[in-house]
């Protein structure tokens, strides 16, 4: 994969430094061991989400991957120091690669992003000691590691975005090498440095300190020409795709002719571009693990499939040999009485070394036997049989070792033919897991942000007699939901607890029902800080509109999100803490979380939860794959209606009510 340049994170830090300003850090997570993905919220635009992976690069994401169930312990540090804080600069270190991050809380961080090599990622405080690095790293005059002071790695004198005409002319003056190398080296890459020679018409392959006057004339300009829009921040971002696969934040001579798709700003182009690759590459890790787990059942088969053809074969070849002794009976006979005649008077090896002799000079009776061993055992060929007698046993005892031979590999034919079977059924079955788990492999999918209706930026749901309920997911909105939305007609709930929403039953055209009265204080009792506590049950209470009131007496005081109840409260006590989650459509399909009485009237696809001990985000997973057979759902869309705090599934069949 395409490691980002010196250019590259210039386009991106200068991007990101607008992007990210007076963003705050949410959440930090670790999806594989050189990546770092950190949610930030960014005022008045919501959630922004940035890949950091070391050595490769760096951009916002709309391809946020797969996070681990149990997170490393990195994104865990990461989360304990950054969460809350404030970016307050996105810089790049003298126009190398190597990105900076620094995070305002009571204490100012830095977070080193290192793109050269492997790379790394290091949190450092503001005394430049690192916290902790995602890989511990030693060198001679370079230690990497926590506790130590950070130290930038050698860094190249020349800046191409700050060269002079005399910069350049040193550049080349100190060099031994040509001059397109040499410009490689000094920190533009390849690519750049091909660029800068093509747009001087330069001899790239001339010695640096043999150019002339106009050459260097012509290279100096050729740098401002290619710079310019670097430092204008006019960039031109693109992805050239065909014969050459690239992803640019400039647009450059030596691809002029491919084919190319521009983009509003070089994140997006960036993100594009190594997202479909991070696809491809989980892919293939996953594909490469079952071509192992298969590969042990083919290599199985292969060997069993070879055994099975040597019984096959011993079977032929071992009836032919004994097939073979019966056929020369007489000659082998002979063999054997001229062999045993002269055992009486010599060795076994007296006797081999005679029958070579005789053979050589022609003798007569002997062309059949091929060796004689120790131990009185004849290599014969027979009419090209070759077979081997024991001449201290008869033939027929011979022959009925080859037979026998034949006989004990047809019986070993079926247990091998068995074991194939087998084997392929494994095969069969590991493929189809293969095909299943494959299906299943979650790469990046896109996250396109959703037009939402205005009461989804509110907590809501439908009673189960039509009326619309809503509530506040913080003080802004528990705000928004009295001032703005409360009216006569309306009922105003709360929990009686801190921490609780302003919660409003909209009242339509006629009476709101006893029934919807009892599905907004369990929705009220759910989204309060009883969730978080643990409550299994919590009472509640509902006014009529003109007893809620942001107006103090003389000395009170009311904070945001807060208000004043003024006359009897008519409470409901022990309320069920029980939210179910499913798609309905209302003005369109959404996903809905409110009392599973009003959810159930709308579907029958839909999960119960209650206080729990899951995380929101492994529950969110869970729902999701429960109730979203279409796969219309993000994780995030579910993470959004869930209440504050863990969780865990009830059984449906549990609850007491019936539909």
């Amino acid at each position: 994969m395409k490691t980002m340049s010196n250019v590259d994170v210039y386009a991106i830090c200068t991007e990101l430094k607008d992007t990210l300003k007076d963003a705050r850090v949410d959440k930090a997570y670790q999806p594989t061991k050189d990546t770092v993905l950190i949610r930030f919220h960014i005022p008045g635009k919501g959630r922004t989400d940035v890949v950091f992976q070391a050595g490769t690069r760096v951009h916002t994401t709309q391809y946020p991957p797969e996070n681990p169930k149990i997170p490393p312990s990195f994104p865990m540090l990461l989360r304990k120091h950054l969460k809350g804080g404030t970016i307050t600069d996105v810089r790049q270190h003298h126009f190398d690669r190597i990105m900076e991050l620094d995070i305002q809380k009571e204490h100012r961080y830095t977070l080193v992003v290192e793109l050269f090599s492997k790379g790394n990622i290091i949190l450092v405080d503001e005394e430049g000691t690192i916290i902790l690095p995602l890989k511990r790293k030693l060198w001679q005059d370079r230690k990497i590691s926590s506790k130590e002071i950070y130290k930038y790695p050698p860094e190249n004198e020349f800046n191409p975005l700050k060269a002079e005409k005399e910069d350049i002319k040193k550049l080349f003056m100190d060099s031994d090498r040509d001059v397109v190398r040499t410009l490689a080296g000094s920190g533009l890459g390849g690519l750049y440095a091909e660029e800068i020679v093509l747009r001087s018409d330069v001899d790239k392959k001339k010695s640096a300190t043999d150019l002339e006057e106009a050459e260097l004339e012509a290279i100096y300009n050729a740098f401002q020409e290619l710079f310019q829009p670097l430092k204008d921040h006019a960039f031109h971002p693109r992805i050239i795709s065909g014969e050459k696969e690239d992803v640019l934040p400039l647009e450059l001579r030596k691809y002029e002719g491919f084919e190319s798709k521009t983009f509003e700003t070089y994140n997006q182009a960036a993100d594009e571009f190594y997202s479909s690759r991070v696809g491809e590459d989980i892919k293939k890790v996953h594909e490469d693990i079952w071509a192992r787990e298969i590969g042990k059942y083919e290599k199985r088969m292969k060997i069993q499939l070879e055994t099975l053809e040597n019984f096959k074969k011993t079977i032929v070849e071992s009836t032919i040999k004994g097939d073979a002794l019966y056929a020369h009976y007489h000659e082998v006979q002979d063999m054997i009485n001229t062999i045993m005649e002269a055992r009486k008077n010599y060795s076994w090896a007296e006797v081999s070394s005679t029958i070579k002799k005789a053979k050589k000079h022609g003798a007569a009776g002997l062309e059949s036997i091929e060796a004689v061993d120790k131990m009185g055992v004849m290599d014969l060929n027979l009419e090209g049989v070759r077979v081997q007698v024991d001449s201290n046993i008869g033939i027929p005892e011979n022959a009925e070792k080859y037979y026998n031979k034949g006989k004990k590999a047809k019986r070993k034919i079926n247990g091998v033919n068995i074991a194939i079977e087998k084997t392929q059924a494994e095969i069969d079955k590991a493929k189809n897991k293969r095909e299943i788990a494959m299906e299943k492999v979650l790469v990046p999918q896109k996250r396109v942000r959703k037009e939402l209706k205005w009461f989804e930026k509110l907590r809501w749901f439908v009673s189960s007699d039509g009326n619309l309920v809503i509530g506040g997911r913080d003080a802004t909105t528990n705000e928004m939901v009295v001032k703005k939305h409360l009216e006569n007609r309306d009922v105003y709930f709360h929990s009686d607890i801190h921490g609780a929403a302003s919660v409003v039953v909209k009242g339509g055209e006629g009476e709101i029902s006893e029934e919807t009265l009892i599905e907004a204080a369990s929705f009220s009792a759910s989204f309060s800080s009883a969730w978080q506590k643990g409550f299994s049950t919590h009472d509640v209470y509902w006014v009529h509109p003109d007893q809620v009131s942001k107006t103090p007496q003389s000395g009170e005081f009311v904070a945001k999100g807060a208000f004043i109840i003024r006359g009897s409260r008519n409470y409901m006590r022990g309320v069920p803490l029980l939210v179910a989650v499913g798609i309905v459509d209302y003005e369109g399909e959404r996903v809905m979380a409110g009392p599973p009485e009003a959810v159930s009237a709308y579907t029958d696809n839909y999960a119960v939860i209650k206080p729990g001990y899951t995380k929101k985000e492994e529950m969110a997973r869970q729902i999701r794959n429960k109730i979203d057979n279409e796969g219309v759902l993000s994780i995030e869309d579910v993470v959004r209606v869930l209440p504050s705090g863990k969780c865990d599934f009830v059984d449906k069949r549990s609850l007491k009510w019936k539909r």
